[in-house]
C-alpha cells in the first residue's frame, strides 16, 4: 500500500508560482511511475499534467503546461514536487498525484494509487 498527500497548494494571482508536494508513505516510491493531474471546477474527469519515472527521469507534460510546469522527485524523502511558474486562471484545479505501474497506465489516468488532492486557485 502507498499513501499519498499533496499540500503546498493555495490562492495566487495569474503570472505567480506555487510549489507542490506529494510525500508517499508505507511503501517507497521505486518501481512506479508517478504522475500530476488536476480536475477543474465542474468537471469530472481528471486532465493528466505531468509525469515523472522512479529513478527521476523521463518527465512528460501536457502542452497545456509545458514550459510553465516541471515535476521533480526526491527519492530519499519518498517525495515528489511540481513546481509550477507563470500560472494561469486556468490552471485552476485541484491538483492529485498518484502512483502508476507504468507510464501507459498513467497517461491514461488508471492509477492504483491517488492522493487527495490539493485546491490551486489562481485569480485574474
Amino acid at each position: 500500500q502507498v499513501q499519498l498527500e499533496e499540500s503546498g497548494g493555495g490562492l495566487v494571482q495569474a503570472g505567480a508560482s506555487l510549489r507542490l508536494s506529494c510525500a508517499a508513505s508505507g511503501r517507497t516510491f521505486s518501481t512506479y511511475d508517478l504522475g500530476w493531474f488536476r480536475q477543474a471546477p465542474g468537471k469530472e474527469e481528471r486532465e493528466f499534467v505531468g509525469s515523472i519515472g522512479w529513478s527521476g527521469a523521463n518527465t512528460f507534460y501536457a502542452d497545456s503546461v509545458k514550459g510553465r510546469f516541471t515535476a521533480s522527485l526526491n527519492s530519499a524523502k519518498n517525495t515528489m514536487f511540481l513546481q509550477m511558474n507563470s500560472l494561469k486562471p486556468e490552471d485552476t484545479a485541484v491538483y492529485l498525484c498518484a502512483a502508476c505501474q507504468n507510464l501507459r497506465s498513467l497517461l491514461r489516468g488508471r492509477c492504483d494509487y491517488w492522493g487527495q488532492g490539493t485546491q490551486v486557485t489562481v485569480s485574474s
